[in-house]
């Protein structure tokens, strides 16, 4: 049932994308007009299929990795190294967040091609931001808390179980004393154990809502940016677009694949949900190419919803990475501990996110 219900959100919003970003090719009442230079639709095309089978190969590559860690143990996200493999592709998704996302909803938001009212009288795209922030933040703590009551209720009925067992047999005659201090001690050394596998439960639960809400948030800014490189007809834009989606999805994917390994999903889930990460900036690619001939940048539709889907993908972000990835390994115990693997994992977040941000040069 959970999953169902995280699934219909995933597709509500995906849906909501589609609906809306066809309908900018009627909203022409802005008079705003940019013409392109460069345009070679042929050239463009056949750099949209590059796009697609190289963004589709980065990202399954990224997702993958981590989950082959159940059969090969060197890989395993009970290794150190994965500790630093997070934090390289948590700096990835701040800065795509911070760098890439935000400053375009910031743009598209107070383009001259909107009224001054109320659209240059009210910063939206950081108020869309802190709300997708909140709203995370709201959905984390609700999703964790369910979840884990509801296991600790299974736990709690365990236990009880289990003592009226215990009660049951103290009613022999016949070795009470000896029984019921065994007895006794086989129920407190059973609750000990459940209390134990509760504590791995219930970080166990963390790390599956962290994994779902990553994926929430990323397959909303994927979708756009690939109708963004299918809209284009300008092989000078997509070039770079393509090296910096490649290498943005891989280590992006490598990020989340990692959260779901260590949230030990069924492997059935686990191709799910790769699969689904995977597919999003390439579907979103195809979308572009077909509403690439009627599409106006420009238009009012299309910059309020690029504009604020931009700012909440930005929120999403920004919130994931620096609450559910870095803050949960940063403060691990095992981080804590080892002076050496905190200084690792500082650097790799450093390199991880001055590398994404490099890229904002290009694209």
């Amino acid at each position: 049932m959970a999953r169902l219900c995280w699934s219909s959100v995933t597709l509500l919003l995906v849906l909501v994308t589609l609906c809306l970003l066809p309908l900018t090719a009627h909203s022409s009442g802005c008079e705003c007009s940019e013409e392109e230079s460069g345009i070679d639709k042929t050239e463009a095309r056949k750099l949209h299929i590059v796009a697609i089978f190289a963004i589709l190969a980065a990202s399954t590559i990224g997702c993958s990795i981590p989950a082959l860690g159940r059969w090969i143990p060197a890989i395993s996200p009970e290794k150190d190294y994965f500790f630093l493999i997070k934090a390289f592709a948590a700096g990835v998704i701040l800065a795509t967040g911070f760098i890439h996302i935000l400053p375009d909803a910031f743009e598209k938001l107070t383009s001259p091609c909107l009224p001054d009212s109320p659209w240059q009288d009210f910063p939206f795209a950081g108020f869309g931001a802190m709300v997708a922030a909140i709203g995370t933040l709201m959905m984390d703590t609700i999703a964790t808390g369910y979840f884990s009551r509801r296991h600790f209720k299974k736990a709690a009925s365990s236990v009880n179980d289990l003592e009226a067992t215990v009660e049951a047999e103290q009613g022999h005659a016949d070795h009470v004393h000896m029984h019921t201090h065994a007895s006794h001690g086989h129920a407190h050394g059973a609750a000990m154990m459940v209390d134990a596998t509760t504590n791995g439960d219930s970080q166990l639960i963390r790390n599956r809502v962290i994994s779902k809400v990553l994926e929430l948030g990323i397959i909303v800014h994927s979708v756009i940016i690939g109708m963004s490189v299918g809209a284009s007809d300008t092989p000078s834009t997509i070039r770079p677009l393509i090296a910096a989606l490649t290498f943005h999805q891989f280590f992006e994917g490598l990020g989340l694949g990692s959260c779901i390994a260590q949230a030990k999903f069924h492997l059935k889930s686990v191709v799910i949900m790769s699969i689904f990460f995977s597919l999003t900036t390439p579907v979103g690619i195809v979308i572009g190419i077909g509403i690439a001939s009627s599409y106006n940048e420009n238009s009012h539709t299309a910059l309020i919803v690029e504009g604020l889907l931009d700012s909440v993908s930005a929120g999403i972000l920004i919130y994931m990475s620096l609450v559910d990835l870095l803050a949960e390994d940063f403060m691990n115990p095992r981080v804590q501990n080892r002076g050496m693997l905190q200084l690792l994992i500082n650097i790799f977040l450093l390199l991880g996110a001055g590398l994404m941000s490099l890229l904002a040069k290009w694209a």
